[in-house]
């Protein structure tokens, strides 16, 4: 019996020997398969980016990113294999181009790649010590570009040495006021949000441009208030361009 129960167990070893030999020629021969058809792709001509194809690379979405740059990014993957093109990378080397947001790369059989930009999205103007920018919700800043024509407010507060979650609260104070104001927003030409506790806003008012001291809250009912009161407040103060409207149902002429 002990002879017997000894064969069965040297049989069931050998099995298992084998049969691990065989997973193991198959992930050989299949990882050899890989490597021959990765080398196929690498060196056949027919997945070569070339430039003689005006479709190889094609860009999506690109309006105001420098086109230039973003095609430098691709300048040393022409004439050898799309499949080479180490896209991980490119995909972050987009992501440093002015204007870029988001970007996706992709491979599109057999020579070909795409790229797809999501662009950033300007809020307001600022005017900053090398001169005027734009600046988007997340407090990037923004080159201007030459052929554009954007209408918005001037946002003061912000400098170009501020760590941008700092420049990111500020433009959230002030998307937080006009979207308060509504369709009165329209007149606001600057919001100043170097004091978040009182922010000021240049608007129109009667033909004049006034600015109004709207302190942190209550920013539509005491916008409200000062356009429905200031023909009076106008005629008995004429000069006056400076109100002060962070007392609720109080407006106070700054001389």
């Amino acid at each position: 019996m002990a002879k017997e129960a000894k064969k069965a167990g040297d049989g069931v070893r050998w099995r298992r020997w084998l049969g691990l030999a065989g997973v193991a020629l198959l992930c050989a021969s299949t990882a050899w398969a890989a490597r021959r058809v990765y080398q196929y792709m690498l060196a056949d001509p027919q997945f070569t980016l070339s430039h003689g194809n005006r479709e190889a690379l094609r860009l999506e979405g690109v309006v105001y990113a420098p086109r230039g740059k973003v095609l430098r990014v691709f300048a040393g993957d022409f004439d050898r294999s799309v499949f080479a093109v180490p896209l991980a990378e490119r995909r972050r080397r987009l992501l440093a181009v002015d204007w870029v947001e988001d970007a996706t790369v992709a491979r599109v059989w057999p020579d070909r790649l795409v790229v797809r930009i999501r662009e950033r999205t300007p809020v307001a103007f600022v005017n900053l010590r090398s001169g005027v920018s734009l600046i988007d919700r997340h407090g990037v800043l923004l080159e201007p570009p030459v052929q554009a024509r954007f209408t918005f407010p001037v946002l003061s507060g912000i400098q170009e040495d501020q760590p941008e979650p700092l420049r990111a609260e500020r433009v959230r104070i002030m998307l937080d006021l006009l979207e308060q104001l509504g369709p009165a927003a329209r007149d606001i030409s600057e919001v100043h949000t170097a004091d978040p506790d009182n922010l000021r806003v240049i608007t129109q008012a009667g033909g004049h441009a006034v600015e109004l001291m709207m302190g942190d809250s209550n920013f539509a009912r005491r916008y409200r208030a000062f356009l429905s009161h200031y023909p009076e407040i106008e005629r008995r103060s004429p000069n006056v361009r400076t109100f002060d409207l962070r007392l609720d149902n109080r407006i106070l002429a700054k001389d």
